[in-house]
């Protein structure tokens, strides 16, 4: 990829402060990424993700969550703050929702924002938020001014998104998903007798797949055609059925053999894997293995606790318990499912999905950049022989796994907590639910100054 994302299906919420911005982000995002996730906190307080709405799939971005981590911004200079929100829209997305406060009225602010966007070019749609009653209604039209389309909506009461969201995605570009070509492949691992075959005839709602209680029916790796959603932005996949993966010294024969190889190299081509559990049996030890073999190839990742209409214990009570055993996985989202009577298996799909869309997000480079200039701010680095890592810009250089590029003053100043607590703060900014993360630090040269232009998240005044 290259350094700058290119506009593609982005859509920015802009606005002065208190008019409802990050209300109205979540409720357009919706409850569909609101998984059972093993990690506290971690989908909270998201400034940017996918929206799916009538099968049409573009990425949110919510500046009021940018102007929180950009804490250089205080009460005293919100002209500035403001500002900033709008030039983070012009630069990374192709439509802005310009919120406004209908109970508040037009407001000096508001024609500011309008004022910037105007003069970019850039389409803009008004959000006249906190329509919470029919009264409102009229006071709408005084936002007309702005010289944008108008069109009342209520967050608060989840009312007048549906006109506002068909004006949105008629303007976002007409792009086929990149899936279409190149499904994104599943592995569904585990031990045997697990019910991953199972499982999968239950998300075919077909028996495409041999069935049985007797540990080892699959002795090969089925890959299986599998869609998500309709028309040109629907996710397509290869879902792929493997063999029972048990520990090598319980494998007696060649076939057997083969079958255990043929599963790992599912984990090497996948690019999400479905690690199922037992509910009933619990994480073991050869689970922990498949789980250390999907971190090892960096691999996105859904844990499927199977079987569930079988365990007396509740979801709170059983989760905190497999962290302890599979904590290196604690980024991944974790679904409990029955094959047998159908539980949850829509929540998995959704899962699935969401990950698929993680593995392969692309962060807007002012944005990331924000993030890490927060997060630098908020805590220093410890010194090293009296030097301090320096870190003067942050860029993505891949995905599948997800990978960023440190330029700092030297690699060799970077402590592993601080690589720790950078990756941790990543994931509270940008989520990336299932998806594992790769930090890449490397020395800033004279090069990457003058042919990248590099803006600096360290102030060097800060010394």
């Amino acid at each position: 990829m290259t350094d700058e994302v290119e506009k593609t299906r982005v859509v920015a919420i802009v606005g002065r402060p208190n008019v409802g911005k990050s209300a109205m982000f979540n409720r357009l995002v919706g409850t569909r990424v609101s998984i059972v996730h093993a990690e506290s906190g971690v989908t909270r307080d998201r400034v940017m993700r996918e929206v799916n709405w009538r099968d049409e799939r573009f990425e949110l971005i919510d500046t009021g969550g940018i102007a929180m981590i950009d804490k250089s911004v205080n009460n005293d200079h919100i002209d500035a703050g403001i500002v900033a929100q709008a030039e983070a829209a012009l630069q990374d997305a192709e439509v802005a929702i310009l919120v406004v406060d209908v109970q508040a009225g037009l407001q000096v602010l508001d024609e500011e924002v309008a004022k910037i966007l105007r003069n970019s070019g850039i389409k803009t749609f008004v959000a006249a938020n906190k329509v919470d009653s029919t009264q409102y209604i009229a006071h709408t039209d005084e936002f007309a001014k702005l010289g944008f389309p108008v069109f009342p909506v209520s967050a608060i009461n989840n009312k007048g998104f549906e006109p506002l969201l068909e004006a949105v995605v008629a303007e976002l570009p007409e792009i086929e998903s990149v899936t279409i070509d190149n499904p994104l492949k599943v592995a569904v691992v585990g031990r045997p007798n697990v019910g991953k075959s199972s499982y999968i005839n239950r998300i075919l709602q077909e028996n495409r797949l041999i069935v049985s209680d007797v540990a080892g029916t699959t002795r090969d790796s089925v890959d299986i055609p599998f869609t998500f959603g309709h028309g040109k932005q629907a996710r397509h996949y290869s879902l792929m059925d493997t063999a029972g993966m048990r520990k090598m010294g319980k494998i007696k024969d060649t076939v057997e053999k083969y079958s255990q190889f043929r599963s790992e190299d599912s984990i090497k081509r996948c690019d999400v894997a479905v690690l199922v559990l037992d509910a009933i049996q619990g994480p073991t030890v050869q689970d922990k293995k498949i789980a250390a073999m999907i971190a090892k190839f960096y691999k996105g990742c859904v844990v499927l606790v199977n079987k569930w209409d079988l365990q007396e214990e509740t979801q709170t009570q059983f989760g905190p318990k497999l962290l302890k055993e599979i904590g290196f996985l604690a980024h991944c989202p974790l679904v409990f499912v029955s094959s047998k009577d159908g539980y949850n298996i829509r929540r998995s799909l959704d899962a699935i999905d969401h990950v698929g869309a993680q593995v392969s997000t692309q962060i807007p480079t002012g944005i990331l950049n924000r993030a890490v200039q927060n997060a630098y701010k908020k805590v220093n680095p410890q010194s090293v022989n009296g030097k301090r890592l320096k870190i003067y810009y942050v860029t993505q250089t891949g995905i599948e796994p997800i990978r960023f590029r440190f330029y700092v003053n030297s690699p060799k100043y970077l402590k592993p907590n601080y690589k720790s607590y950078l990756m941790k703060q990543l994931r509270e900014t940008f989520g990336l639910e299932g998806a594992f993360v790769y930090l890449d630090f490397k020395a800033r040269t004279q090069k990457d100054i003058t042919s990248k232009k590099l803006p600096e998240v360290y102030d060097e005044n800060d010394d």
